[in-house]
Protein backbone atom coordinates (compact mmCIF):
# COMPACT_ATOMS: atom_id res chain seq x y z
CA UNK A 1 0.00 0.00 0.00
CA UNK A 2 1.32 3.43 -0.95
CA UNK A 3 2.04 6.11 1.63
CA UNK A 4 -0.79 8.55 2.28
CA UNK A 5 1.19 11.51 3.61
CA UNK A 6 -0.81 14.62 4.31
CA UNK A 7 -4.22 12.97 4.46
CA UNK A 8 -6.12 13.59 7.70
CA UNK A 9 -8.48 10.97 9.14
CA UNK A 10 -10.39 10.52 12.39
CA UNK A 11 -10.45 7.34 14.49
CA UNK A 12 -13.20 7.20 17.11
CA UNK A 13 -12.40 4.89 20.00
CA UNK A 14 -8.72 5.39 19.24
CA UNK A 15 -7.50 4.33 22.68
CA UNK A 16 -9.02 0.85 22.55
CA UNK A 17 -7.55 -2.49 21.53
CA UNK A 18 -8.31 -2.34 17.81
CA UNK A 19 -8.32 1.45 17.74
CA UNK A 20 -4.77 1.68 19.06
CA UNK A 21 -3.51 -0.68 16.37
CA UNK A 22 -5.35 1.29 13.71
CA UNK A 23 -3.88 4.60 14.89
CA UNK A 24 -0.41 3.06 14.90
CA UNK A 25 -0.69 1.68 11.36
CA UNK A 26 -2.23 4.88 10.01
CA UNK A 27 0.68 6.90 11.43
CA UNK A 28 3.14 4.43 9.90
CA UNK A 29 1.49 5.01 6.52
CA UNK A 30 1.89 8.76 6.75
CA UNK A 31 -1.62 9.78 7.74
CA UNK A 32 -2.33 12.60 10.16
CA UNK A 33 -4.75 11.19 12.73
CA UNK A 34 -7.45 12.68 14.94
CA UNK A 35 -8.01 10.00 17.60
CA UNK A 36 -10.81 10.22 20.14
CA UNK A 37 -10.62 9.14 23.76
CA UNK A 38 -13.06 9.36 26.66
CA UNK A 39 -10.79 11.32 28.98
CA UNK A 40 -7.80 13.37 27.87
CA UNK A 41 -6.56 13.46 31.46
CA UNK A 42 -6.33 9.67 31.74
CA UNK A 43 -2.84 8.48 30.80
CA UNK A 44 -4.15 4.93 30.37
CA UNK A 45 -6.03 6.24 27.35
CA UNK A 46 -3.47 8.65 25.97
CA UNK A 47 0.14 7.74 26.76
CA UNK A 48 0.41 4.63 24.58
CA UNK A 49 -0.95 6.63 21.63
CA UNK A 50 1.41 9.54 22.21
CA UNK A 51 4.35 7.11 22.26
CA UNK A 52 3.75 5.98 18.66
CA UNK A 53 6.32 6.95 16.05
CA UNK A 54 5.04 10.04 14.24
CA UNK A 55 2.60 10.93 17.00
CA UNK A 56 4.29 14.17 18.02
CA UNK A 57 3.75 15.75 14.63
CA UNK A 58 0.77 13.85 13.17
CA UNK A 59 -1.48 12.76 16.04
CA UNK A 60 -4.06 14.93 17.75
CA UNK A 61 -6.21 13.57 20.57
CA UNK A 62 -9.80 14.67 21.18
CA UNK A 63 -12.12 14.00 24.09
CA UNK A 64 -15.37 12.69 22.65
CA UNK A 65 -18.73 11.61 24.00
CA UNK A 66 -20.99 9.62 21.67
CA UNK A 67 -23.98 11.57 22.97
CA UNK A 68 -22.28 14.96 22.66
CA UNK A 69 -22.65 15.94 19.03
CA UNK A 70 -20.42 19.00 19.32
CA UNK A 71 -17.54 16.88 20.63
CA UNK A 72 -17.92 14.61 17.61
CA UNK A 73 -17.93 17.55 15.18
CA UNK A 74 -14.79 18.94 16.79
CA UNK A 75 -12.93 15.65 16.34
CA UNK A 76 -14.00 15.13 12.72
CA UNK A 77 -13.51 18.72 11.50
CA UNK A 78 -10.67 18.93 8.99
CA UNK A 79 -10.63 15.23 8.10
CA UNK A 80 -11.34 13.49 4.81
CA UNK A 81 -12.14 10.08 6.27
CA UNK A 82 -13.53 8.59 9.47
CA UNK A 83 -13.04 5.20 11.11
CA UNK A 84 -15.88 4.73 13.58
CA UNK A 85 -14.85 2.16 16.17
CA UNK A 86 -16.24 3.68 19.38
CA UNK A 87 -19.10 1.63 20.76
CA UNK A 88 -20.23 0.75 24.28
CA UNK A 89 -19.31 -2.68 25.61
CA UNK A 90 -20.34 -4.16 28.94
CA UNK A 91 -18.21 -6.74 30.74
CA UNK A 92 -20.58 -7.43 33.61
CA UNK A 93 -24.25 -8.36 33.50
CA UNK A 94 -26.29 -6.00 31.35
CA UNK A 95 -29.02 -4.71 33.64
CA UNK A 96 -30.49 -2.07 31.32
CA UNK A 97 -29.81 -3.10 27.70
CA UNK A 98 -31.58 -0.13 26.16
CA UNK A 99 -29.63 2.55 28.01
CA UNK A 100 -26.36 0.70 28.56
CA UNK A 101 -25.84 -0.73 25.07
CA UNK A 102 -28.55 -0.25 22.46
CA UNK A 103 -29.20 3.49 22.58
CA UNK A 104 -25.51 4.50 22.83
CA UNK A 105 -24.47 2.20 19.97
CA UNK A 106 -27.23 3.33 17.64
CA UNK A 107 -27.34 7.01 18.57
CA UNK A 108 -23.55 7.22 18.68
CA UNK A 109 -23.25 5.78 15.19
CA UNK A 110 -25.88 8.13 13.78
CA UNK A 111 -24.21 11.12 15.46
CA UNK A 112 -20.85 10.23 13.91
CA UNK A 113 -22.38 9.68 10.46
CA UNK A 114 -24.38 12.91 10.69
CA UNK A 115 -21.25 14.88 11.53
CA UNK A 116 -19.33 13.17 8.74
CA UNK A 117 -22.02 14.08 6.22
CA UNK A 118 -22.28 17.64 7.49
CA UNK A 119 -18.51 18.13 7.26
CA UNK A 120 -18.14 16.60 3.79
CA UNK A 121 -16.14 13.50 4.76
CA UNK A 122 -15.36 11.34 1.75
CA UNK A 123 -15.72 7.87 3.28
CA UNK A 124 -16.62 6.39 6.66
CA UNK A 125 -15.46 2.94 7.73
CA UNK A 126 -17.86 1.56 10.33
CA UNK A 127 -16.67 -1.18 12.65
CA UNK A 128 -19.51 -3.62 13.14
CA UNK A 129 -18.98 -7.15 14.42
CA UNK A 130 -19.11 -10.82 13.61
CA UNK A 131 -21.76 -10.70 16.31
CA UNK A 132 -24.00 -8.97 13.78
CA UNK A 133 -23.71 -12.07 11.58
CA UNK A 134 -23.40 -15.26 13.60
CA UNK A 135 -26.50 -15.21 15.84
CA UNK A 136 -28.73 -16.38 13.02
CA UNK A 137 -30.35 -19.77 13.79
CA UNK A 138 -32.53 -19.70 10.66
CA UNK A 139 -29.59 -19.45 8.26
CA UNK A 140 -29.52 -22.51 5.95
CA UNK A 141 -27.58 -25.30 7.64
CA UNK A 142 -25.74 -26.21 4.43
CA UNK A 143 -24.57 -22.67 3.64
CA UNK A 144 -21.45 -21.04 5.09
CA UNK A 145 -22.28 -17.82 6.90
CA UNK A 146 -21.17 -14.75 5.00
CA UNK A 147 -21.83 -11.03 4.64
CA UNK A 148 -25.40 -11.70 3.53
CA UNK A 149 -26.20 -13.18 6.93
CA UNK A 150 -27.62 -11.02 9.71
CA UNK A 151 -28.07 -11.89 13.37
CA UNK A 152 -31.70 -12.43 14.29
CA UNK A 153 -32.85 -9.61 16.55
CA UNK A 154 -35.51 -11.59 18.41
CA UNK A 155 -33.10 -14.48 18.92
CA UNK A 156 -30.53 -12.08 20.43
CA UNK A 157 -33.16 -10.73 22.81
CA UNK A 158 -34.23 -14.22 23.87
CA UNK A 159 -30.63 -15.30 24.49
CA UNK A 160 -29.64 -12.04 26.18
CA UNK A 161 -26.98 -11.39 23.55
CA UNK A 162 -27.25 -7.64 23.95
CA UNK A 163 -23.87 -6.78 22.46
CA UNK A 164 -24.62 -8.67 19.26
CA UNK A 165 -28.01 -6.98 19.13
CA UNK A 166 -26.47 -3.54 19.65
CA UNK A 167 -24.01 -4.06 16.79
CA UNK A 168 -26.72 -5.46 14.53
CA UNK A 169 -29.06 -2.52 15.13
CA UNK A 170 -26.27 0.05 14.89
CA UNK A 171 -25.05 -1.38 11.59
CA UNK A 172 -28.54 -1.50 10.13
CA UNK A 173 -29.07 2.11 11.21
CA UNK A 174 -25.79 3.05 9.52
CA UNK A 175 -26.82 1.49 6.22
CA UNK A 176 -30.21 3.19 6.35
CA UNK A 177 -28.60 6.56 7.06
CA UNK A 178 -26.04 6.12 4.28
CA UNK A 179 -28.74 5.30 1.74
CA UNK A 180 -31.00 8.16 2.80
CA UNK A 181 -28.23 10.79 3.02
CA UNK A 182 -26.03 9.51 0.19
CA UNK A 183 -23.00 8.98 2.43
CA UNK A 184 -20.19 6.65 1.36
CA UNK A 185 -19.74 4.04 4.08
CA UNK A 186 -18.15 0.61 4.19
CA UNK A 187 -18.29 -1.90 7.04
CA UNK A 188 -15.84 -4.31 8.68
CA UNK A 189 -17.27 -7.23 10.69
CA UNK A 190 -14.42 -8.67 12.80
CA UNK A 191 -14.51 -11.91 14.70
CA UNK A 192 -12.75 -12.17 18.05
CA UNK A 193 -9.64 -10.01 17.77
CA UNK A 194 -6.57 -11.35 19.56
CA UNK A 195 -2.84 -10.71 19.57
CA UNK A 196 -0.47 -8.11 21.01
CA UNK A 197 -2.08 -5.68 23.45
CA UNK A 198 -1.00 -2.05 23.01
CA UNK A 199 -3.16 -0.33 25.67
CA UNK A 200 -2.08 -0.83 29.30
CA UNK A 201 -5.25 -2.66 30.30
CA UNK A 202 -6.41 -6.18 29.53
CA UNK A 203 -9.36 -6.42 27.16
CA UNK A 204 -12.18 -8.92 27.14
CA UNK A 205 -11.21 -10.98 24.10
CA UNK A 206 -7.74 -11.59 25.54
CA UNK A 207 -9.31 -12.36 28.89
CA UNK A 208 -11.06 -15.26 27.19
CA UNK A 209 -7.67 -16.75 26.27
CA UNK A 210 -6.62 -16.23 29.86
CA UNK A 211 -9.71 -18.09 31.05
CA UNK A 212 -8.96 -21.00 28.75
CA UNK A 213 -5.49 -21.21 30.26
CA UNK A 214 -7.15 -21.21 33.68
CA UNK A 215 -9.24 -24.20 32.64
CA UNK A 216 -12.56 -22.44 32.18
CA UNK A 217 -15.21 -24.60 30.50
CA UNK A 218 -17.52 -21.75 29.53
CA UNK A 219 -18.73 -22.06 25.94
CA UNK A 220 -19.62 -19.02 23.87
CA UNK A 221 -21.87 -20.60 21.29
CA UNK A 222 -24.03 -18.45 19.02
CA UNK A 223 -21.59 -15.52 19.17
CA UNK A 224 -18.15 -16.96 18.33
CA UNK A 225 -17.56 -16.86 14.58
CA UNK A 226 -13.80 -17.25 14.59
CA UNK A 227 -10.60 -15.48 15.58
CA UNK A 228 -8.51 -12.85 13.83
CA UNK A 229 -5.23 -11.13 14.58
CA UNK A 230 -5.81 -7.60 15.84
CA UNK A 231 -3.27 -6.25 13.35
CA UNK A 232 -5.25 -7.82 10.51
CA UNK A 233 -8.42 -6.13 11.76
CA UNK A 234 -6.65 -2.77 11.65
CA UNK A 235 -5.25 -3.52 8.19
CA UNK A 236 -8.72 -4.48 6.98
CA UNK A 237 -10.01 -1.05 7.96
CA UNK A 238 -7.25 0.64 5.98
CA UNK A 239 -7.78 -1.62 2.96
CA UNK A 240 -11.50 -0.91 2.68
CA UNK A 241 -10.89 2.80 3.21
CA UNK A 242 -8.23 3.13 0.53
CA UNK A 243 -9.85 0.82 -2.04
CA UNK A 244 -12.88 2.74 -3.23
CA UNK A 245 -14.04 -0.38 -5.06
CA UNK A 246 -14.67 -1.94 -1.63
CA UNK A 247 -18.37 -1.81 -0.84
CA UNK A 248 -20.77 -3.33 1.66
CA UNK A 249 -19.87 -5.56 4.59
CA UNK A 250 -16.53 -7.32 5.05
CA UNK A 251 -16.36 -10.36 7.31
CA UNK A 252 -12.95 -10.33 9.00
CA UNK A 253 -11.89 -13.70 10.44
CA UNK A 254 -8.91 -15.94 9.84
CA UNK A 255 -11.43 -18.74 9.39
CA UNK A 256 -14.98 -19.55 10.45
CA UNK A 257 -14.53 -21.98 13.32
CA UNK A 258 -16.11 -23.30 16.49
CA UNK A 259 -15.16 -22.09 19.95
CA UNK A 260 -14.01 -25.65 20.61
CA UNK A 261 -11.57 -25.36 17.69
CA UNK A 262 -9.92 -22.40 19.40
CA UNK A 263 -9.74 -24.23 22.72
CA UNK A 264 -8.19 -27.29 21.05
CA UNK A 265 -5.55 -25.18 19.33
CA UNK A 266 -4.70 -23.33 22.56
CA UNK A 267 -4.37 -26.71 24.32
CA UNK A 268 -2.09 -27.98 21.57
CA UNK A 269 0.18 -24.94 21.66
CA UNK A 270 0.18 -24.56 25.45
CA UNK A 271 0.41 -28.14 26.78
CA UNK A 272 1.73 -26.95 30.14
CA UNK A 273 -1.70 -25.58 30.99
CA UNK A 274 -4.91 -27.48 31.65
CA UNK A 275 -6.91 -26.07 28.76
CA UNK A 276 -10.31 -27.80 28.52
CA UNK A 277 -11.26 -29.92 25.53
CA UNK A 278 -14.76 -29.89 24.14
CA UNK A 279 -15.70 -33.38 22.84
CA UNK A 280 -18.60 -32.11 20.72
CA UNK A 281 -18.96 -29.19 18.34
CA UNK A 282 -19.62 -26.07 20.37
CA UNK A 283 -21.81 -24.57 17.66
CA UNK A 284 -23.87 -27.27 15.94
CA UNK A 285 -24.84 -26.19 12.45
CA UNK A 286 -22.01 -23.70 11.98
CA UNK A 287 -20.07 -24.70 8.89
CA UNK A 288 -16.34 -24.23 9.12
CA UNK A 289 -14.70 -22.26 6.31
CA UNK A 290 -11.08 -21.28 5.70
CA UNK A 291 -11.72 -18.51 3.16
CA UNK A 292 -14.83 -16.95 4.66
CA UNK A 293 -13.29 -13.47 4.41
CA UNK A 294 -12.94 -13.70 0.64
CA UNK A 295 -13.78 -10.03 0.08
CA UNK A 296 -10.81 -8.95 2.19
CA UNK A 297 -8.56 -11.64 0.73
CA UNK A 298 -9.41 -10.32 -2.74
CA UNK A 299 -8.35 -6.85 -1.57
CA UNK A 300 -4.94 -8.28 -0.70
CA UNK A 301 -5.21 -9.09 3.01
CA UNK A 302 -3.16 -12.15 3.96
CA UNK A 303 -4.53 -13.36 7.27
CA UNK A 304 -2.12 -14.34 10.03
CA UNK A 305 -2.77 -18.03 10.86
CA UNK A 306 -4.43 -19.08 14.10
CA UNK A 307 -1.22 -20.62 15.47
CA UNK A 308 0.55 -17.26 15.31
CA UNK A 309 -2.50 -15.45 16.66
CA UNK A 310 -2.42 -17.65 19.76
CA UNK A 311 1.36 -17.40 20.20
CA UNK A 312 1.24 -13.61 19.95
CA UNK A 313 -1.65 -13.51 22.39
CA UNK A 314 0.13 -15.65 24.97
CA UNK A 315 3.36 -13.69 24.67
CA UNK A 316 1.47 -10.44 25.08
CA UNK A 317 -0.25 -11.71 28.22
CA UNK A 318 3.14 -12.69 29.60
CA UNK A 319 4.61 -9.28 28.82
CA UNK A 320 1.72 -7.57 30.56
CA UNK A 321 2.43 -9.53 33.71
CA UNK A 322 -0.95 -11.24 33.64
CA UNK A 323 -0.44 -14.99 33.64
CA UNK A 324 -1.70 -18.27 35.00
CA UNK A 325 0.41 -20.85 36.81
CA UNK A 326 -1.20 -24.25 37.30
CA UNK A 327 -4.65 -22.72 37.20
CA UNK A 328 -3.81 -19.87 39.57
CA UNK A 329 -3.39 -16.26 38.54
CA UNK A 330 -0.10 -14.65 39.51
CA UNK A 331 -1.67 -11.26 38.96
CA UNK A 332 -5.35 -10.49 39.06
CA UNK A 333 -6.63 -9.96 35.55
CA UNK A 334 -9.87 -8.45 36.73
CA UNK A 335 -8.32 -5.30 38.14
CA UNK A 336 -6.54 -4.68 34.85
CA UNK A 337 -9.61 -5.00 32.64
CA UNK A 338 -10.43 -1.70 31.03
CA UNK A 339 -13.81 -0.06 31.30
CA UNK A 340 -15.21 -1.16 27.97
CA UNK A 341 -17.43 1.85 27.44
CA UNK A 342 -16.85 3.63 24.14
CA UNK A 343 -13.83 1.69 23.02
CA UNK A 344 -13.37 -0.28 19.88
CA UNK A 345 -15.49 -3.13 18.71
CA UNK A 346 -15.39 -6.76 19.79
CA UNK A 347 -13.12 -6.45 22.78
CA UNK A 348 -16.28 -6.95 24.79
CA UNK A 349 -17.92 -9.47 22.49
CA UNK A 350 -17.24 -12.55 24.55
CA UNK A 351 -18.12 -11.12 27.95
CA UNK A 352 -21.09 -8.94 27.17
CA UNK A 353 -23.21 -12.00 26.49
CA UNK A 354 -23.99 -14.75 28.99
CA UNK A 355 -21.78 -17.85 28.58
CA UNK A 356 -23.33 -21.20 27.80
CA UNK A 357 -22.66 -24.07 30.16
Amino acid sequence: MAKREGEVVCVTGGSGYIGSWLVRLLLERGYTVHATVKDLNDEKETKHLEDFEGAKSRLQLFQMDLFNYDSIVTAITGTTGVFHLASPCIVDEVRDPENELLAPAIKGTINVLTAAKELGVGRVVVTSSGGAIVASPNWPADVVKNEECWSDQEYCKQKGEWYSLSKTLAEKAAWEFAKEKDLDIVVVNPGMAMGPIIPPALNASMLMILRLLQGSTEVYEDIFLGSVHVKDVALAHILVYENRSATGRHLCVEAISHYGDLAAKVAELCPEYKVPRFPKDTQPGLLRAKDASKKLIDLGLEFIPIEQIIRDSVESLKSKGTWIDNGRQKKSASKDIMNLDEVDDDIGLMLSCPPRA
